[in-house]
């Protein structure tokens, strides 16, 4: 729902929200284009969420958008990889190519929402998005195969690390954008829609990694006072 905030000294702001059909896409003046299924306008800034299900959203001036179409792709059927399966492929994958689980999930979320059907407007492919050409170089006959997809888009992600020295900024927004924009500007591109990604798979794996160190210190914590109450109801 949107509401009126406040801004400033008493100044008002008006949040004009406008729900997209199906999916649609706002095509930039720099060639990019970025898929959401709601938009809201806040003032000088378009804000786009990828998903009705997420508070996950990405924040464009609105003078950078050209203007809006609907999103006609419509991904092939595939079988589709559970929870669970999904969660042992990306294991398994992931200690292949000495790669951290939660960051290749990270990057899944951004880029297919876990869909291994996804299909962008671009053509790229499944679970990491793989561009047909991509996904032939890394030996990908079927990118809607999870099992296949996560290997090559591990396999690349593991590349990219190597090849940026484990600049992990670097390396997603190569992954996003293509090495040759990270070379041309020398880190990472004055893309919105490329430094939105990076942030949003960054903000994930941070999520990640700080629930993890909090459910290890419940657990330290549960160990450490368990001696205590067995000592005290042994008296």
């Amino acid at each position: 729902m949107c509401k009126l905030g406040k801004l400033g000294l008493g100044l008002v702001l008006l949040v004009v929200c406008v729900p997209a059909s199906a999916s649609d896409l706002a095509i930039l003046r720099n060639g990019f284009s970025v898929r959401h299924e709601k938009r809201a306008v806040i003032g000088a800034v378009t804000r786009l969420y990828p998903s009705t299900n997420s508070d996950s959203y990405i924040d464009i001036p609105t003078d950078q958008i050209d203007h809006f179409e609907k999103d006609l792709w419509s991904p092939p059927a595939a079988t589709h990889a559970g929870p669970e399966r999904l969660k042992d492929v990306i294991s398994e994958v992931s200690g292949r190519h000495h790669l951290d689980p939660d960051l290749v999930s990270s990057v899944i979320r951004a880029e297919s929402g876990f869909n291994p059907r996804a299909v962008s407007p671009k053509g790229a492919q499944g679970l990491m998005q793989l561009m047909p050409h991509t996904a032939s170089q890394l030996g990908v006959d079927d990118a809607f195969d999870a099992n296949a997809n996560v290997e090559g888009g591990s396999r690349y992600l593991r590349e990219l690390l190597e090849r940026y020295n484990f600049d992990l900024i670097k390396a997603l927004a190569a992954y996003n954008a293509g090495p040759q924009r990270v070379e041309q500007y020398r880190g990472l591109p004055p893309y919105f829609e490329t430094r939105a990604y990076v942030s949003r798979v960054i903000r994930d794996f941070n999520r990640k990694k700080l629930a993890e160190k909090k459910a290890a210190a419940t657990e330290a914590s549960k160990k450490k006072s368990a001696p205590h109450a067995m000592q005290s109801a042994s008296q």
